[in-house]
């Protein structure tokens, strides 16, 4: 497996925001992580990525142990995270940006190269301030910014999160890519369809814990779960 989280707990202060979480992604595998506000999902994908120390369980990264690595070092092993909110360094240029995450990994122009091929608008923004792109071009930005890392696993939180339909269904394209050059995905988001749509398993969290996981298709053939942990499921 490529991420194996393994009966982690994470506290913020005195209160628990995991409990008992585990689960696997492989190599090439896109698992979703959806449930209501406040179930866990950020702080997940935060305590995989290092920000957040879980005070039990373990995490695994294609067998090496990166549950007490430093914050920074966790990149360098082949993890991207693009948080909510995006992130971007507003004052510098797109390609400012790029640069910035090919340094984390020491990565060249062979590798921005490949990235823009997924993500081809960014080629015609290079010199523009990342502050003044639309919301969608910021969207693509993180994530190429991420990409430049050459990540073995990448953490998506809300990435359609005020995006318009179509440029969504472009995200979700370049997330699809991904899958195909065997990037390990977890996923998280709100938007039902678009989770069943690129999606090989859901896992569905309440009160910091994985209440129940499925298949994307069991899940689109049987919406149980998703009006019991998520309210809706279109």
């Amino acid at each position: 497996m490529m991420l194996e989280v393994s009966h982690v707990d994470t506290f913020h202060g005195a209160a628990q925001a995991l409990r008992d979480v585990s689960f696997s992604v492989a190599a090439g595998e896109i698992v979703g992580i959806m449930g209501r506000n406040g179930a866990g999902k950020t702080t997940l994908l935060r305590t995989i990525m290092g920000l957040l120390k879980p005070r039990r369980g373990s995490i695994h990264l294609h067998g090496e142990e990166i549950t007490h690595l430093p914050p920074h070092h966790v990149p360098r092993r082949g993890v991207a995270y693009v948080p909510q909110g995006r992130r971007l360094f507003n004052g510098m240029n797109v390609e400012e940006n790029l640069q910035m995450g090919l340094a984390v990994r020491n990565s060249g122009q062979t590798v921005l190269e490949s990235v823009l091929q997924l993500l081809p608008i960014l080629k015609q923004r290079l010199k523009q301030p990342a502050g003044t792109l639309s919301g969608g071009e910021q969207q693509m930005l993180a994530m190429a910014r991420a990409l430049c890392t050459e990540p073995r696993l990448m953490l998506l939180d809300e990435p359609s999160e005020g995006l318009a339909p179509a440029i969504i269904d472009r995200l979700l394209e370049t997330v699809l890519a991904l899958k195909q050059r065997s990037v390990a995905i977890v996923l998280v988001e709100q938007r039902v369809k678009s989770a069943l749509k690129v999606c090989d398993r859901i896992l569905l969290m309440e009160n910091g814990a994985i209440q129940h996981q499925a298949q994307a298709g069991e899940l689109a053939a049987d919406p149980v779960p998703l009006e019991r942990y998520i309210g809706v499921h279109r």
